[in-house]
């Protein structure tokens, strides 16, 4: 409980330097943070020719176009995955903090989770733009993209507690969880519909992923129309799970900490 305090005590200086982040990250290319934006922009474009046109996907359950369907997997698969890349990176990145004694250092993996943010908002609205170009107006289900958004914050920054823990010790550390990410979209499942591919004795396997949880809530809001609390057991796997790592990675945060000045 004392990681929320501190992040609650300080949430502007969070807030502010979250900003400073995504500024900075892009601040040696000549365009800018215009790359942070165009970069997913193109990656949609690309999965979206080469399934719509090249591979002629066919349309999912229900005859809703299977590109549409990828895209809003993808949205929140991308913000998971560089926010969980950015936090991981988050004691090295900001080392001269870390060696800092004023400075509170618990609160560096949620500042990096949040400098991703910035993107994805810009890319769920731009999905948002692509659905009503192909007649999908905007429903009310679509408000709730900001629960399954609250819930990757918390899922990341919890994991990043994890992951920025190790990586002072073990630089190729973030090259691991590179590798893990690439596998992971495909486990997740963000390309594939594990509905119709999967035999459904192993659903349980997809369900229990509380990646899963928030990929399938970005397409239950934009795609299958179907509230949150309407799933209560999935509710209560993610958050069970999700408060376990937070735990575990907040207690293994804490105890490496004293180390954190030595090694970086």
């Amino acid at each position: 409980m004392g990681i929320i305090k501190n992040i609650i005590n300080n949430r502007r200086l969070v807030f502010s330097l979250s900003v400073n982040d995504f500024k900075t990250k892009y601040s040696a290319s000549q365009f800018g943070i215009i790359w942070a934006f165009v970069q997913p922009v193109i990656t949609i474009l690309i999965y979206v020719f080469v399934f719509q046109v090249i591979a002629k996907a066919n349309p999912v359950a229900g005859g809703f176009p299977f590109v549409l369907w990828l895209i809003s997997g993808m949205v929140p698969w991308f913000f998971f995955s560089e926010s969980v890349g950015n936090g991981t990176s988050a004691l090295v990145e900001y080392s001269y903090l870390v060696k800092k004694v004023v400075f509170n250092i618990q609160i560096l993996p949620v500042i990096r989770v949040l400098s991703s943010i910035f993107v994805h908002v810009f890319f769920v609205l731009f999905t948002i733009l692509v659905f009503v170009i192909s007649g999908y107006m905007p429903t009310p289900y679509y408000l709730q993209i900001i629960y399954y958004m609250f819930c990757c914050i918390v899922l990341t920054s919890s994991l990043s507690y994890i992951t920025s823990a190790i990586m002072p010790f073990f630089r190729d550390f973030l090259q691991l969880v590179n590798i893990i990410l690439m596998l992971g979209m495909w486990v997740c499942p963000v390309m594939w519909d594990y509905t119709t591919l999967l035999p459904e004795k192993y659903h349980w396997l997809v369900r229990i992923n509380p990646v899963f949880y928030i990929i399938q809530g970005y397409r239950d809001s934009l795609v299958d129309k179907v509230w949150f609390w309407q799933k209560p057991i999935d509710f209560i796997i993610f958050w069970t799970i999700t408060i376990v790592i937070f735990l575990l990675g907040g207690r293994m945060f804490k105890k490496l900490s004293v180390h954190f000045a030595d090694v970086l």
